[in-house]
């Protein structure tokens, strides 16, 4: 470990729950090659409890879905405004984005103009959609990490632009989960339901996976709950079931023990499958966003797994897919159906050699950074 003068200055801006993870692990990592680093960020908890001066938390920045990006632009325009102020007086030697396009894009623009050096971690999903923004990234971007395995063929081959793969930072997550002790109670059959941290979208979806509750009636059902939500609130939605309960904080320790999962699109369904579980991917927004969605993204899934396998590993049920009768089906499919759990399971082990095989991936990304940054260090 380096203990440098604390003239090392880094700002990290993540704007949700994933980020806040990956920020915090990242963090860990640039404090054991450097303990004097100063680091001041947007994200959350985790990225403070690793020793970085929290300005803004992710759960004010959360907007989800077309429309309500419209209707929250005037706070985000005033949180962009407010973040290049702390920035120029902070003076950083650096700032670091984590994914979060719309408000990291237009603040990675803004540095360039600065003369402040830009790194990104976790490449924004360019090659789903808006992939035209890649000849501004490649302007004011100095240096692209990405944690996906194709993203470094598609910009390369497409755009000519040499970025670096550091595997996927979520594998270590699961396996330090793995090797740790974990004090969960619930013992009987689990199904683990995963609807989302934003109240619009659990309002959406969770009602819809409830709904296959009184068909499982020897399966508890076990949601996971967002931190920061009200209790009464999942309470109001989960009184009608017997064998329904949640948890909080306890996320990991649900899918050690789950024999599958109900999930909504995101980072959940790569955690999920890491842990091995047999899942189905649910989602449903607004028919306006869902529209416009179609129009604009140009991926075959939506699903991290599906696409990084570039096949259907899980079955997604989107918008007017998402019945009670279609969930019904699938689960039991994968509670019953031997032969696609052997596939699935097969597939899993697949998707973590891909995501595995580029090594610790935090760990290499805080060494990639800080050389980059202070070579003679």
């Amino acid at each position: 470990m380096i203990n440098s003068s604390s003239s090392k200055k880094l700002y990290i801006i993540a704007g949700e729950a994933s980020g806040d993870l990956h920020g915090s692990n990242l963090i860990k990592q640039l404090k054991n090659i450097d303990s004097a680093i100063d680091i001041r960020c947007w994200g959350g908890d985790k990225m403070q409890a690793e020793g970085a001066t929290l300005i803004k938390h992710y759960k004010e920045l959360a907007f989800m879905g077309f429309i309500e990006v419209v209707k929250n632009l005037p706070t985000i325009l005033k949180n962009i405004s407010f973040c290049k102020e702390d920035i120029l007086a902070y003076k950083p030697n650096a700032i670091i984005l984590i994914d979060y396009p719309g408000f990291n894009l237009r603040i990675a623009k803004w540095a360039k103009q600065q003369g402040i050096k830009v790194i990104y971690y976790i490449s924004p999903q360019v090659w789903a959609w808006k992939e035209n923004r890649v000849k501004l990234m490649k302007q004011c971007i100095d240096k692209m990490i990405c944690i996906i395995p194709f993203e470094k063929d598609f910009y390369k081959n497409k755009w000519n632009w040499d970025v670096e793969y550091v595997g996927h930072p979520l594998v270590e997550v699961v396996e330090q989960f793995n090797i740790q002790h974990s004090n969960f109670k619930i013992e009987n059959n689990i199904i683990a339901l995963l609807p989302g941290s934003r109240k619009q979208e659990i309002l959406t979806k969770l009602p819809i996976m409830l709904s296959v509750v009184e068909h499982f009636p020897t399966y508890q059902f076990v949601v996971a709950k967002a931190p920061g939500l009200d209790e009464d609130f999942y309470n109001n939605l989960i009184a009608p079931y017997k064998n329904v309960s949640w948890v909080v904080n306890e996320t990991y320790a649900l899918l050690s023990k789950a024999k599958a999962a109900l999930v909504t699109s995101g980072t959940a369904t790569l955690e999920t499958a890491l842990f091995g579980v047999p899942q189905i991917i649910c989602y449903k927004g607004s028919n306006i966003s869902y529209q416009i969605a179609k129009k604009l993204i140009k991926i075959k899934f939506i699903g991290l797994v599906n696409l990084i396998m570039d096949k259907e590993v899980v079955k997604e049920l989107i918008q007017h897919q998402l019945t009670t009768q279609n969930l019904h089906k699938e689960l039991t499919l994968l509670l019953e159906d031997g032969t696609k759990l052997q596939q699935l399971k097969s597939d899993y082990a697949s998707l973590w050699q891909l995501l595995k095989q580029a090594g610790n991936a935090s760990e290499k990304a805080a060494h990639s950074i800080y050389t980059f940054m202070y070579p003679t260090a």
